[in-house]
């Protein structure tokens, strides 16, 4: 089932997703560039006791998560571009419904409808979900 969304809604969202890819795979490159494990050494070297140690290994953990965050938005919105190239985007793959437009440009890189999505996050556990 085509989406209803018109071809320059499709264009605006569209340009919208590819700004959105450069400016998180450059978000990416400058938190590797920062992290590049200066920030371990320098508390490293400032170790004395486990304690530091582990304040010193959080904070690397810390920067790790931000980055694998901005890597799964760079893939979700990687995902979306190749749903709008194949004429799939817009349309909800569980129910074939339209995803409306203002949920899109409120979320561009949304799969499903607002109902599908909900019933998806009830039945399914994250997969993301971390605790320190």
């Amino acid at each position: 089932m085509p989406s209803e969304l018109t071809e320059i809604q499709l264009s605006e969202l569209g340009k919208q997703l590819e700004m959105d890819f450069q400016r998180l795979r450059e978000e990416i490159r400058q938190e590797l560039l920062a992290s590049d494990n200066e920030q371990y050494i320098e508390v490293a070297g400032q170790v004395h006791d486990r304690e530091e140690e582990s304040v010193a290994d959080l904070l690397v953990d810390v920067n790790l998560a931000v980055i694998d965050k901005h890597i799964r938005a760079v893939e979700d919105t990687e995902a979306a571009l190749v749903r709008l190239k194949r004429g799939e985007y817009g349309t909800c793959p569980d129910c074939g419904g339209d995803i409306p437009y203002e949920r899109l440009k409120a979320y561009p890189v949304a799969k499903r409808c607002q109902q599908c999505q909900t019933r998806y996050e009830q039945t399914h556990a994250r997969s993301d979900h971390h605790t320190l």
